[in-house]
């Protein structure tokens, strides 16, 4: 099977909440199953781009990790952050 080449978003030099922000709204525009590749140097990157991916029940990876960068391979799940937020807010 042929591995699906992803997206990419570069936000290199971008500070928080902006990389969570933008990856956000990258996935919107993707079809569920598709990758994106995404590339910070924020630190709390590491916190926020996971948490983002995790509510929507993606997957994510980090691919690389450095002083100077930080690599995620995020799989967009079926449903939407809106979807996600919705379900949180009847569950409370």
């Amino acid at each position: 099977m042929l591995r699906m080449i992803p997206a990419k978003l570069d936000l290199t030099g971008l500070k928080c909440p902006l990389p969570a922000l933008m990856t956000a709204k990258a996935l919107k525009k993707l079809a569920p199953g598709q990758l994106l590749e995404v590339h910070c140097t924020d630190p709390l990157s590491v916190i926020d781009i996971p948490s983002l991916v995790h509510k929507t029940g993606g997957q994510v990876e980090i691919t690389e990790r450095t002083e100077q960068r930080i690599i995620f391979v995020i799989e967009k799940a079926n449903g939407s952050i809106e979807e996600a937020n919705a379900a949180a807010d009847d569950n409370a």
